[in-house]
Parts: C-alpha cells; sequence; structure tokens
C-alpha cells in the first residue's frame, strides 16, 4: 500500500468512528453501517481512485439514504 492508500485509510477510519458513535448516538442504523463500512473497505481495495470514489460513496450515504 503506498503512502497516499495509507492516508485515505486513516482518513475514512476517523470518518468511520465519528459516522459510527454519530449512529449510536442517533439511534440510526445508516450512518452505523457507513461507518463500519468506512473502517473496513480500505483493507479490500489496492486501488487509489476506487479508494476514493467508494470513501466518497460512503460518506454521502447517510445523507441521501435515510433509516
Amino acid at each position: 500500500m503506498a503512502v497516499n492508500g495509507l492516508v485515505v485509510g486513516v482518513v475514512s477510519g476517523a470518518f468511520g468512528m465519528a459516522y459510527l458513535v454519530y449512529g449510536k448516538r442517533q439511534s440510526k442504523i445508516t450512518p452505523v453501517v457507513a461507518g463500519v463500512l468506512l473502517c473496513i473497505y480500505p483493507y479490500f481495495t489496492e486501488n487509489l481512485f476506487a479508494q476514493c470514489a467508494i470513501g466518497a460513496l460512503l460518506l454521502a450515504a447517510p445523507f441521501f439514504i435515510d433509516f
């Protein structure tokens, strides 16, 4: 994993933890799921463009999907 991929992984993990805590406190399932996925998806993708695209989709998901 290159340095850029590491930075994307750390940033997505930080946002994932924030979404996870927010979702648990507000009792909403979408931010919790997005937070967990943001924490684990960098382990399965190596392409930097794919990491950024998936991360952007997961960051936007709680704003468009409301459960």
